[in-house]
């Protein structure tokens, strides 16, 4: 298989603790987009999956949270761990103080779902407040990307990352085996 030209950007830690740092959570609306990115952050959600989700699409007891209609107009089932569940729990109270009427996990402060290009702008204004180099390719895919490699690197598992991200082939995953590529060769080079 032929590898493509442009590989995936992706965070470091130190850039994803600064772009997440960025927010400032006393306000509904940065508390949102803090949110949004963390949870494209953990379950490698698209832009548009991550505004269409609804509360009842997250079980805060158990992490199960279910992509509806993703790309495709497939559903997929994710996992979220427990400190980003505490956070979204702490978001439910909020969320019914402001947008007592809304439809949506993260809606605005009207309680209507969330632009993707609202998304798309505001993760780039946070990643050049942040002053991550090369603000021009950081986008909410960029986290999903993100996500991806930190998935592949723990797992080690290509299918794993396949199921996770919804792709149907398994060569549009394959991507992210660059990271071994290049683990390895900081291995081989440090012998």
């Amino acid at each position: 298989m032929a590898r493509p030209d442009k590989l995936p950007k992706i965070l470091t830690e130190g850039e994803t603790d600064r772009l997440l740092s960025e927010p400032n959570q006393r306000y509904f609306g940065p508390h949102r987009d803090y949110l949004y990115m963390r949870i494209m952050l953990k379950a490698g959600l698209r832009a548009s999956e991550a505004t269409a989700l609804r509360p009842e699409h997250i079980d805060l007891m158990s992490g199960k949270l279910m992509v509806r209609e993703g790309k495709g107009a497939k559903d997929r089932t994710l996992w979220i761990g427990e400190d980003m569940l505490e956070e979204l729990r702490e978001w439910m109270d909020r969320r019914q103080e402001k947008a007592p009427e809304a439809d949506y996990l993260l809606p605005t402060s009207k309680g209507t779902q969330v632009a993707t290009s609202h998304l798309r702008r505001s993760v780039k204004r946070y990643a050049r407040d942040a002053g991550i180099e090369e603000v021009g390719r950081v986008s909410p895919h960029t986290l999903r990307h993100t996500f991806a490699t930190r998935l592949y690197r723990s797992a080690g598992k290509i299918r794993l990352v396949q199921k996770a991200l919804g792709h149907s082939d398994l060569s549009t995953t394959m991507i992210y085996t660059h990271v071994v590529d290049e683990e390895l060769e900081t291995a081989l080079k440090g012998l």
